[in-house]
């Protein structure tokens, strides 16, 4: 990297957190955009946005069957069909209503007496995994190691597969209530409240697609999300989602050319790269929300982040210190996420401690992903903890090393020094001191 862009990196990331108004203020907000743009550009987040929208072709009519399943006793088929159109209004209103109403008619030739239990089994699995690669994407930019478990991720799926139609379903039905009532008649009466009405129901569509966004930001990542980061994150999402949906939509009209040169192949290639952009602004306002909760992470971006060897250590006692504390007075509340939201710290980083004392046996998860000690916490001694976090495995390949003797000698004499200071101090001591 070149002197002047380290230096002009180093001025905004670094040097802006003291300086005063009226530039520090200006430079700490300009830190947002320049990092995602970077990002961007490195195209980790570019790549996943790809398979996603790649993913969403194929899952998108199982993922319609199974919600319109659910809507159909609730009379609200209609309301995805709505969603739908609204999805695919940037690609024009004709390609809109073609699309929709070909998507539709694939949802009612994948009827239950046709698809049998096998078929039935295949179209939920299509959607589990999509829901699961979503959920990848979401832990990579939040760097989240450890994936949901087997059974939360079923039950949270599940639920989200359930509720998150019917919860749409209202929230439209809800809005199309509102329009039609008496009192809205009234007001549309009056001229300068109709446009006000108007106006308001044009935005109607983007109010729904922030707040999925925002959900989605809150509940995906499988780490502790705070929601003032995920609703900004995803309020700016929604804001650059319709500018960019409104500019896409004045390209294909303007695009004579394309259609042109590839006829009736050009709705297919516009879908594409629409469900493509769609992904890749998600992923950015998670980014953003990311970077909101912890800005210190902003001049680094997707660079592989690791603790130092003190590091390691300090936060190995602490995570035993924290669980064994409070499995003491009969709590079992830590998980991964909140032991990394308690000592400030990305998942990412404190993964590897975690797999470090689960090998060592000196923690255990529950099915519920809960940290429990491993054994008696008056029987975990604070040099077992050290030698965990420093010299197990993370699951990762290693080597044997054939050190100089002299060296060798060395490192023993300091691991016999720290055993010997340490003496038979438990972790229980740790706590009562």
């Amino acid at each position: 990297m070149p002197n002047w862009l380290e230096r002009l990196e180093d001025g905004l990331f670094q040097r802006s957190r003291g300086m005063g108004p009226p530039w520090g203020p200006l430079l700490r907000l300009l830190r947002f955009p320049v990092a995602l743009i970077r990002d961007w550009m490195r195209g980790d987040i570019n790549i996943r946005a790809m398979s996603l929208a790649y993913t969403t072709l194929l899952s998108l009519v199982p993922l319609m069957v199974f919600s319109f399943s659910i809507l159909k006793g609730l009379g609200a088929r209609g309301d995805l069909r709505y969603l739908l159109h609204e999805f695919f209004r940037p690609l024009g209103d004709a390609a809109a209503t073609q699309l929709t109403e070909s998507v539709m008619q694939f949802v009612a030739n994948m009827r239950g007496d046709l698809l049998g239990s096998l078929g039935l089994a295949f179209l939920v699995y299509t959607v589990i995994t999509t829901i699961q690669k979503v959920e990848a994407s979401f832990n990579f930019v939040w760097r989240v190691e450890r994936p949901r478990s087997v059974g939360r991720r079923f039950s949270e799926y599940l639920s989200v597969m359930i509720v998150g139609p019917i919860l749409l379903a209202v929230s439209i039905g809800l809005l199309g209530s509102a329009e039609h009532s008496p009192f809205a008649q009234w007001l549309n009466a009056l001229p300068p409240l109709a446009a006000v009405f108007d106006i308001l129901g044009r935005f109607a569509p983007y109010a729904i697609v922030t707040a999925v966004f925002t959900f989605m930001y809150a509940f995906i990542p499988n780490t502790r999300v705070e929601f003032r980061s995920a609703l900004i994150g995803g309020v700016t999402a929604g804001i650059i989602w319709a500018l960019v949906g409104q500019s896409f939509t004045t390209v294909i009209l303007y695009s004579s050319r394309l259609v042109a040169v590839y006829t009736g192949f050009a709705i297919v290639l516009t879908t594409l790269i629409w469900v493509y952009l769609s992904w890749l602004i998600l992923l950015v306002g998670a980014q953003l929300a990311f970077y909101l909760q912890f800005p210190q992470y902003l001049r680094h971006g997707q660079q592989a982040i690791e603790l130092t060897g003190s590091d390691r250590e300090q936060v190995g006692l602490s995570v035993m210190y924290l669980i064994a504390r409070d499995y003491a007075a009969g709590n079992t509340r830590w998980t991964a996420a909140r032991l990394a939201a308690e000592l400030d710290i990305p998942s990412i980083a404190l993964t590897p401690v975690l797999a470090c004392l689960e090998r060592g046996g000196l923690l255990v998860a529950t099915e519920q992903e809960q940290f429990l000690p491993g054994r008696n916490p008056e029987g975990i001694l604070l040099a077992d903890i050290l030698d965990a976090v420093r010299m197990l495995q993370t699951g990762r390949l290693s080597i044997g090393l054939h050190s100089v003797k002299a060296a060798a000698k060395v490192m023993r004499d300091v691991e016999g020094s720290t055993r010997e200071l340490l003496g038979t101090r438990s972790l229980m001591d740790l706590i009562a001191s």
